[in-house]
């Protein structure tokens, strides 16, 4: 039921872009498989007869793969997708040339989710929806990115296992200054010899 309202969504959103119709000639029977970290859901976009087709069945053959958790799929959704990746949030292999033209591909047919919800529910609930949807993802990634830098403090601070920023700056700092401070020993040095064998 849901794979056929997706189908349905993908074929819309390739019939009103004669860009997407001109990737998907160029991408004939190619397919990019989405793995969803953590969960058992994956699923496979195939590039057939000027459709791109959807499908569950996970020997389906694919040449791109990309893998991520719920919330940084989501994220792809309402972020720059080529920022996702970057951040490292996303993992993409496979042939580079098909991942770059699947991305441009899935940024046309990108679903506006609130539209989508509005023919269900009405335009009130779905706005309503999707902002609760944007304030959770928001409030996901600031409470990650808040536990990934107590756990850093608490390793370098509480455990001494890592080395704190500051301190690591500063020792840096000091080997700078320590190789400098032998480089202009080592070159007095050479002039002292050079002098003592000329005398």
């Amino acid at each position: 039921m849901l794979t056929a309202r997706l189908q349905a969504m993908l074929d819309r959103g390739v019939e009103d872009s004669p860009r997407a119709r001109e990737l998907l000639g160029r991408l004939e029977g190619h397919g990019m498989q989405i793995m969803v970290r953590h969960t058992p859901w994956q699923v496979t976009l195939r590039a057939e007869a000027g459709r791109l087709l959807l499908s569950r069945d996970p020997s389906a053959a694919a040449d791109v793969r990309l893998a991520g958790t719920p919330l940084s799929l989501l994220a792809l959704l309402r972020e720059d997708p080529a920022g996702v990746i970057r951040r490292g949030d996303v993992a993409v292999t496979g042939a580079a040339e098909s991942a770059e033209m699947f991305q441009e591909l899935l940024q046309l047919l990108r679903p506006d989710l609130e539209a989508g919800l509005a023919r269900v529910v009405g335009d009130v609930p779905a706005h309503g929806l999707g902002t609760l949807l944007r304030s959770a993802l928001d409030y996901a990634r600031a409470g990650l990115a808040t536990q990934a830098r107590n756990a850093g403090e608490y390793l370098a601070h509480e455990r001494r296992v890592l080395v704190p920023r500051a301190e690591a700056a500063q020792f840096l700092e000091d080997v700078d200054a320590l190789r400098e401070d032998t480089d202009r020993l080592a070159a007095r040095v050479a002039r002292l010899e050079d002098s003592g064998s000329g005398a």
